[in-house]
């Protein structure tokens, strides 16, 4: 499969890649200053130019969301409208754009997180912009058929501990192993609608 892959040199996305290649997919790597293409998903242009780019493609998979994090009493407006923008509707603009680039039975693959189901202090903010991310990709399954949206929803990476692992007391950490086959499961697989944790 020809494979579109946003943020693809983070430690989710650089495994998904690998994954992905071993498999035998064509994976183009989209970054917003390093990658085979070079595009800001939280512009609407951007994601434009984007599939401009890319052309016709098998599948869309995004590894790509950024949230603040500060305590309730904390956030500002701006704060709760930049997780929105960063994490919600650049990934809702990648499927809304990207039906017209994907193949008939391609699918999306969207990035969520433990937070929608299992909050945390200072992490108001990313728990709003996943639940938000779930909520969407269920809707859009049913419009969208035969084409299809899934989402992954991982909990801290296991190597990610080192630096993380305080802010996620009591929740058991996962293998970026694992969570990049979730993204094979939904590529590859036949789901739609669905909120994949790995």
């Amino acid at each position: 499969m020809r494979i579109l892959l946003i943020g693809a040199t983070g430690k989710l996305g650089a495994a998904v890649h690998k994954t992905l290649a071993r498999r035998g997919h064509d994976v183009r790597t989209v970054g917003r200053s390093t990658g085979d293409l070079r595009h800001d998903i939280t512009d609407p242009a951007g994601v434009a130019a984007l599939y401009a780019a890319v052309g016709r493609v098998d599948a869309v998979v995004s590894a790509a969301g950024d949230v603040p994090f500060k305590p309730l009493a904390d956030l500002a407006p701006e704060d709760y409208l930049n997780a929105f923008h960063g994490k919600v509707l650049s990934q809702i603009d990648l499927v809304r754009q990207g039906i017209q680039h994907v193949a008939e039975r391609g699918s999306f693959t969207l990035i969520t997180g433990v937070l929608s189901r299992e909050p945390i202090p200072a992490g108001a903010a990313a728990s709003m912009a996943n639940g938000a991310v779930e909520a969407f990709v269920r809707a859009a399954a049913i419009e969208i058929a035969p084409q299809r949206v899934n989402a992954v929803s991982p909990s801290v990476f296991t190597e990610s501990l080192a630096d993380y692992g305080d802010f996620f007391p009591g929740m058991p950490p996962v293998n970026l192993s694992d969570v990049a086959q979730a993204y094979v499961r939904s590529v590859e697989g036949a789901q739609t609608g669905q909120v994949y944790v790995p």
